[in-house]
């Protein structure tokens, strides 16, 4: 392999994604029904697709259109919010593009119980979701329509997310095996499929000089419109608002159709592309030393020769067979590969109070390919007064990694609040990637749900047992050095009693198994897979529909065996912790004019097994106090189509060691936005206008597993222009 050029741009890539969508699009338009011309008396807000087809389709967004009335729940399907013995909530479409979220991260943002540990200069989207980590390695932890390994990897743009969901608490019983040990909650990518015709193109920019546009387009056709295709595709690049960073990305993605009387049939394909120059780093803090003040968000440490170049493509089919009215077959099979190549350090050490650093850089190739199938059955049927509604489901999940990961040649020092630029250092390439690990997740599920008086009493019955097979290799050599095999039950119980239409009291009891934690690189034995735990969850409380508005008041209480570092630093699971919490949110329309989106999350984190006594009972790393997070949209007065926009961030101090002796402080941070819909020429056109972080605060945002932590980004500006054609 050659030495890399300093531009990091593939334009061969992006190119071909563009040639595909255009013309793909293309063949869309030949086929469609002829458009229908816009009424003149059309409403001036946009238009949210929001229905796939009319004998299948997502569940109704709540009033104010920015959440569902319900989501996913695994293995049982869609289900209403109001009758889930789970906390779950549903981003939809329209609230993703109003506040011009690119990530599945920034999408994220106003759930109080979800909390991004990096920040948006870096090449990958990591969050903690109810205090427990999630998708920090290289095992996606996002489900994708409900399975995994269909998602990327690193990052997860919203170019073809509908809806964003986040079912809160382990959950195997329903999901299964979460691929790399997420128990905190599932996030769920539902795709963009086609509904009503649709051809959008949408122009945006952001600070410095970053930009680029997408074409979204949908068209039904067919005798009943059973044929459907949705095909989005996007290119944008330039400089970001961090110092000498330039990021290019590609998006394409297709969504094709058949929703016959008895047959259905849905196939996804995607492809994205990720390119960094001088992407942002975690860091890691020397022990004894202090958390210095957070520098300013534009200064970026990382050298311009750095790099990072993410690939990923997946793919997934699903079909459905009702047999009768009562009884459905389904089978699904999809998979994906991720392909990285990168050359930095994966965690700078911050050195003293002055902010003085030290990074090594490494040359880092990965390959990660997964395979995940399933089938079973649904079937509804009664016994007497009580309803059941029973899934049986078989499951498999695959995925192969091969990596070379260099030794660090040459150091360069630098400082957080005055980063220096010093000469390249060559990295040291090789020829192949090394098997470095392999699994396999298996099980059969089964769940039932009971309902009575009208599904005013509802209980949720399951069952998983699940098998994790993993194998791990020498790092950078291939030859095998453990492995395990490993079964385990995961049992799910759930209630909901409605005594009113508009409450709903809910509990429930939920396993997580987990395939173990990986050791951080800053371990001994780095890369070492340890055997598979069980998370166990209890929770209860209080969910209101007042029909424009609602609200869940949830109480909970999760406990995690995990790994940690030992004195010797070793990584092994000797630790476990419990994290306590109170969750509040609220969501619709408190006026027809105003609306709201979010709420309040209290955490209560203690170590109730730790490698060092000393550490008992104190609070885990990276568990803050507190997390409250309130977007609010007013229509202004007299100013029709003119929407004004804001959101409150809000982060309590965080450990990032199990000392409790480091911590990150608290941080606020205040988003506004205008938005502006109107027809221009028959076509309705929407502006938009962000500006992030508005006060320009300074702020480290949080903590991932093993106490690495990232500056926060700078005020940041956006805009767009969306038309639909």
């Amino acid at each position: 392999m050659t030495t890399m050029p300093a531009e990091r741009v593939d334009p061969f890539l992006t190119k071909r994604i563009a040639i595909i969508s255009v013309a793909l699009m293309g063949c869309l338009n030949a086929a469609s029904a002829e458009e229908r011309p816009i009424e003149p008396g059309v409403t001036l807000e946009e238009i949210s697709v929001e229905t796939v087809s009319a004998r299948r389709g997502p569940i109704p967004a709540y009033a104010g259109g920015q959440v569902a009335q319900g989501g996913r729940l695994g293995v049982l399907g869609d289900t209403e919010a109001r009758k889930a013995p789970f906390s779950i909530t549903s981003y939809t479409e329209t609230l993703i593009r109003d506040r011009q979220a690119r990530t599945v991260n920034e999408a994220l943002a106003l759930d109080p119980s979800v909390r991004a540990t990096q920040t948006s200069g870096a090449p990958f989207d990591s969050f903690s979701v109810r205090g427990f980590p999630a998708n920090e390695n290289t095992s996606g932890e996002v489900a994708f329509d409900g399975l995994y390994g269909i998602a990327p990897s690193f990052r997860i743009f919203t170019d073809y997310a509908e809806r964003i969901e986040v079912l809160k608490g382990p959950s195997a019983a329903l999901t299964g095996v979460s691929p790399n040990g997420a128990v905190g909650g599932v996030v769920n990518i539902v795709p963009k499929r086609a509904g009503e015709d649709l051809t959008r193109v949408t122009l945006d920019y952001g600070s410095a000089a970053w930009g680029g546009s997408q074409v979204d387009v949908a068209r039904r056709w067919g005798p009943g419109r059973e044929w459907g295709a949705r095909v989005v595709g996007s290119l944008h690049g330039g400089a970001t608002p961090f110092d000498h960073q330039t990021e290019t990305t590609g998006v394409g993605a297709v969504a094709l159709d058949y929703q016959g009387d008895r047959f259905r049939a849905w196939l996804y394909l995607l492809a994205q592309t990720d390119r960094f120059n001088a992407p942002l780093r975690p860091f890691l803090l020397r022990a004894g030393v202090p958390v210095p003040r957070a520098p300013d968000g534009h200064l970026n440490p990382t050298q311009p020769w750095e790099y990072s170049d993410i690939d990923d493509h997946g793919g997934l089919l699903r079909t459905e067979y009702d047999l009768t009215d009562q009884l459905t077959l389904f089978a699904d099979v999809g998979g994906g590969r991720t392909g990285v190549e990168r050359y930095f350090q994966s965690a700078p050490t911050i050195l003293n109070l002055r902010g003085d650093t030290t990074s090594t850089p490494q040359f880092y190739a990965l390959g990660v390919d997964r395979l995940t199938a399933d089938g079973g059955v649904r079937a509804r049927f009664e016994t007497g007064f009580i309803h059941h509604a029973v899934t049986v489901q078989a499951s498999a999940y695959t995925e192969d990694t091969d990596r070379w990961f260099s030794p660090g040649r040459g150091a360069y020092l630098s400082n957080l609040y005055a980063p220096t630029r010093g000469a390249s250092i060559a990295p040291i390439y090789s020829a192949g990637r090394p098997r470095f690990s392999d699994s396999t997740l298996s099980g059969v599920s089964v769940a039932d749900t009971l309902s009575a008086l009208d599904e005013h009493v509802l209980l949720t019955l399951g069952v998983r047992r699940q098998r994790v097979e993993a194998h791990n290799y020498v790092s950078n050599v291939g030859i095998l050095a453990s492995s395990y095999d490993k079964s385990a039950t995961t049992p799910l119980v759930g209630l909901v009693v409605r005594p009113w239409d508009a409450v709903s009291l809910y509990g429930n009891y939920a396993e997580g198994l987990s395939r173990g934690d990986v050791a951080p690189p800053v371990a001994r034995n780095s890369g070492e897979i340890l055997a598979p735990y069980v998370a166990r969850q209890v929770e209860a409380g209080v969910k209101l529909d007042l029909g424009r508005l609602g609200a869940t008041l949830g109480a909970f209480r999760i406990t995690k065996p995990g790994g940690e570092l030992g004195p010797q630093n070793r990584f092994a699971q000797t630790g476990e912790q419990r994290v306590s919490g109170l969750e509040v949110s609220l969501f619709g329309e408190v006026t027809p004019q105003v609306r709201v989106v979010g709420g309040v999350t209290l955490l209560d984190g203690v170590l109730t097994k730790t490698a060092l006594a000393a550490n008992l009972g104190h609070r885990p790393i990276g568990v803050p106090g507190v997390q409250a997070s309130l977007g609010a949209e007013w229509d202004l007065p007299g100013s029709p189509g003119l929407t004004l926009e804001g959101a409150v961030l809000y982060t309590g101090r965080q450990f990032v060691d199990l000392a409790n002796t480091q911590a990150l402080p608290d941080w606020a941070r205040l988003d506004l936005g205008l938005r502006y819909a109107t027809v221009i020429g028959a076509h309705r056109t929407t502006f938009r206008a962000h500006v992030l972080n508005v006060t320009g605060a300074n702020y480290w945002t949080g903590v991932a597993t093993f106490g690495t932590f990232f500056q926060g980004a700078p005020r940041t500006y956006l805009l767009s222009m969306a038309v639909d054609l």
